[in-house]
Order: C-alpha cells, then sequence, then structure tokens
C-alpha cells in the first residue's frame, strides 16, 4: 500500500479547483454516492447523503459529542451530521474554496455555534489530547503522505474509547497491485489498500475494529446514475464552460472503468481503548 509524498498546499490547491464543480453537482457532497440497486432513482446528492449516514450510524453519534470531520470538503457532511444528530462538528480542510463554502453554509443554516471549519493539515492536528469522542475520514486519506501518521494523530486527539470511521476506495480482488498502482496515478491518490488492509493498519494505529462493510457494488458499480446526473446538471454546470458535461463523462467513464470487482467501497470502523 504506497503512500504519495503529496503537499497539502498542493492537495488543497487539486481540491479548489475541483470542489466547486462538486459543490454545484452533487450539493455539496464532495464524495461517492450509494444506490441499492439499478431501480433506485435516488437523485445524486441525496445518494452520497447515504454514504455520510451509513459512517454516522457506524460512529453511533450521539447529541452533544464533539466530532472531528477530517477532510470536510465543503462542509455538507458536517451540517448534516449537526442537524440530525446534535453533535457538535469541527471540520478541517487544506483547501481555502472549500473553507470559505463550508463556513458560509454553516452560517446561512445559523449552526455556525455548533459547526467549525478550520484550515489544518490532518498530518498535524492543532487540537489538544482527548479533544474528540469521533473521528471521521470520508475519502479524505487517499493523498496522506504518511497515514500511520495520520491515524497516529486521530489515535491522539480522541478520547479513550473514542471512536473513528474511514470511508475509502478498496483495491479489490480482480485488481493486481500493479494495476491499483496504475489507477491510483492516475488520479493522483494513494494506491487503493485492500479492506484488511484497512483493518491492519487501524489495528496496528492502537485502535480497535468493530465493525467493517463493504459496499462497492453499490457505490462504484454505478456508473450510469453517475454520469447521467451530471447530463441532467448541464444547465447548473455550464457555469464552468461549454464542454464541463463532455469532459466530466469522459472522466467519470474513465475513473469508474475498473467497476465494482476491481475497486470497492469499505467503511472500516474503530475504537480507541479504554486505558484500565
Amino acid at each position: 500500500m504506497a503512500d504519495v509524498a503529496v503537499d497539502p498546499i498542493e492537495v488543497g490547491k487539486r481540491y479548489d479547483e475541483s470542489s466547486p464543480i462538486s459543490d454545484v453537482l452533487n450539493d455539496g457532497q464532495v464524495h461517492m454516492s450509494y444506490w441499492y440497486g439499478e431501480e433506485d432513482r435516488t437523485p445524486l446528492a441525496e445518494a452520497a447523503q447515504r454514504i455520510t449516514r451509513k459512517v454516522v450510524d457506524a460512529l453511533g453519534l450521539r447529541p452533544g459529542e464533539r466530532v472531528l470531520d477530517a477532510g470536510c470538503g465543503v462542509g455538507a457532511p458536517a451540517i448534516l451530521i449537526a442537524q440530525e444528530t446534535g453533535a457538535r462538528v469541527t471540520g478541517i480542510t487544506v483547501s481555502n474554496y472549500e473553507l470559505a463554502q463550508a463556513k458560509q453554509k454553516a452560517k446561512d443554516r445559523n449552526l455556525h455555534e455548533q459547526v467549525d471549519f478550520q484550515y489544518a493539515d490532518y498530518m498535524a492536528l492543532p487540537f489538544a489530547d482527548g479533544s474528540f469522542d469521533a473521528v471521521l475520514a470520508v475519502e479524505s486519506l487517499q493523498c496522506a503522505p504518511q497515514l500511520d501518521t495520520v491515524l497516529s494523530e486521530f489515535m491522539r486527539v480522541l478520547r479513550p474509547g473514542g471512536r473513528v470511521t474511514v470511508a475509502d476506495y478498496t483495491r479489490e480482488r480482480e485488481m493486481s497491485v500493479a494495476e491499483a498502482e496504475e489507477f491510483a496515478t492516475s488520479i493522483g491518490i494513494n494506491t487503493p489498500p485492500t479492506q484488511r488492509d484497512w483493518i491492519e493498519k487501524l489495528t496496528a494505529s492502537g485502535f480497535r475494529v468493530e465493525e467493517h462493510t463493504q459496499c462497492g457494488a453499490r457505490v462504484f458499480g454505478m456508473t450510469e446514475k453517475y454520469v447521467d446526473s451530471a447530463v441532467d446538471s448541464r444547465e447548473k454546470l455550464a457555469q464552468f464552460g461549454s464542454d464541463i458535461v463532455v469532459g466530466l463523462e469522459a472522466g467519470l467513464r474513465h475513473f469508474m472503468a475498473p467497476g465494482p470487482d476491481r475497486i470497492g467501497y469499505a467503511l472500516v470502523t474503530a475504537r480507541k481503548p479504554v486505558l484500565k
């Protein structure tokens, strides 16, 4: 499982460029979507909210808990979490665009006292030990220069008994390591680990893994739904140029080409042990 050496400033610039499109296309959910099958007609943004809600459910979030959204995008998941659970959420990002949008969304919904957004790098979190009851990382560890360092930081800022959920791509049985590396290089991320790799990484960092779910068929197995959503959003996306939908469709087909037998999507939840 090779890590890429990416400067967080460069990662931030990448999201400065891509997140405006995701914000319009996916209503602020800058991550994948989840459908129950081909007959499921749920809109893209609502299907993306299902990922957020699956993470919420896995973490077992409760009112008043302190939650870190490590890689918060433009803030929509953090806001949904705050509204639906009553938790207090701190989101971090290395994208100036995302930070500005997230803060504005919280202000517009009068949630700026319950939801806080900061510019911060998860490699060196600016929070005291034991600051949070839960941490979520939804597709945000893909460019971590050293995954071990990030997981160590999560461990540090969690209180004893605190929980973490990682939701991210996985390399599945049909894809060789070489093919996974080629796929990762083409989209500028770390080589996707297997689900077992995620479990072993979290365990090696001192966490106790409690739950893991593979839902790649309902995420990466729905290429046409992503493409159709882009086409249906043609008017909204026109602000990014007349050929944006054509480019987006081509990009989506390339990205989704491996299929769910080769690229999966896992949620892995673990707990920081309580010292006795």
